[in-house]
């Protein structure tokens, strides 16, 4: 990609607030688009630094059209910048209810937008939260009956790596495209794990057939290697599968790298409020070109470690931020 073109779509349609935490947000502001635009640059430096680089936006699906309606025109510029998209709670734990059925009206919601996605050529991978294994049946029958690729989570934390009984059978395919995933592992906290090197084994060891992991095992200034990149790359068979990072791209974490000890008591100008159902998480300024630096563009932005530990790609957090601020 030319590197002017690159710098545009970094740098496009992006809006200032005065640099004072106690600004308000400006009215003027398209915060849907400002997504989209985040995404979208997101997307461009990922192919830049690697030309098949995967993007995986999570929730926020109704973003794919200009006017949020699901028979509205098409946001073109952002379904050309990802590949799939993750969908939680479609079926069961929506709004953090694990083990209840999500209302129909809420799955009534996402379904269109999810079909029309499907419809223009991208993966739809849904995670629902039970460990009920009569609704966890369902909600599976009800993803693969429509094409979806289903994860179903017993706990929500993310934290758990099912018993291989409830692992889904090796495809015995070689996995280097995400239409080609029949099955995923969601698994972003590790703390359950004894140490680094049973997690890495234990996810070896797993029949999915792409990954779903944080960048991190526990120690957050050191992000998982290439050479354990290269472990978890194929499949007990020997085939192999895709290796996707998660990434939060709507909410700040106090727990991650970049985090600076003085935001605690002296929050910078793009930073909101806390997330009262997620400890340590705040609500950002997506659009703020200071947040952006540290996702991506420069050597030390999150998503450049992602790409040089070695993932196939990335899945976007917290896209439906906008929810936010509208």
């Amino acid at each position: 990609m030319n590197k002017r073109i690159l710098f545009f779509l970094l740098g496009a349609a992006l809006w200032s607030c005065e640099k004072n935490s106690n600004s308000p947000v400006s009215g003027d502001i398209d915060f849907r688009q400002e997504m989209r635009q985040l995404v979208q640059s997101v997307s461009a430096y990922g192919r830049f630094l690697d030309p098949d680089f995967i993007i995986i936006p999570q929730n926020g699906e109704d973003i794919i059209t200009v006017d949020g309606a699901p028979e509205g025109p098409l946001a073109t510029g952002y379904l050309n910048a990802i590949d799939g998209v993750g969908r939680e709670e479609l079926f069961y734990g929506y709004n953090n209810r694990d083990n209840e059925a999500t209302p129909y009206a809420e799955t009534s919601f996402m379904l269109p937008f999810l079909n029309l996605l499907q419809q223009n050529g991208k993966a739809i991978m849904v995670t629902d939260y039970t460990n009920d294994p009569g609704q966890q049946l369902e909600a599976s029958t009800q993803c693969q009956n429509r094409g979806f690729v289903p994860f179903i989570a017993a706990d929500r934390e993310l934290s758990l790596l099912p018993d291989t009984s409830l692992q889904p059978a090796l495809s015995g395919k070689d996995i280097i495209r995400l239409d080609q995933v029949e099955s995923f592992l969601f698994l972003i906290n590790p703390q359950k794990f004894n140490d680094r090197a049973n997690y890495i084994a234990s996810l070896a060891t797993s029949n999915y057939d792409l990954l779903l992991i944080d960048l991190f095992f526990d120690d957050q200034q050191d992000p998982l290697t290439i050479e354990e990149i290269l472990q978890l790359r194929f499949k007990p068979d020997g085939t192999q599968r895709l290796l996707i990072a998660y990434l939060s791209i709507g909410e700040a974490e106090s727990y991650r790298y970049y985090w600076q000890s003085d935001w605690d008591t002296n929050k910078p100008y793009w930073m909101e409020s806390k997330n009262s159902q997620w400890a340590g998480n705040y609500k950002v300024r997506y659009w703020e070109q200071d947040w952006k630096n540290l996702l991506i563009g420069n050597k030390n932005s999150y998503l450049k470690k992602i790409v040089d530990a070695g993932f196939d790609g990335v899945y976007l957090d917290v896209v439906d931020a906008y929810e936010f601020f509208e």
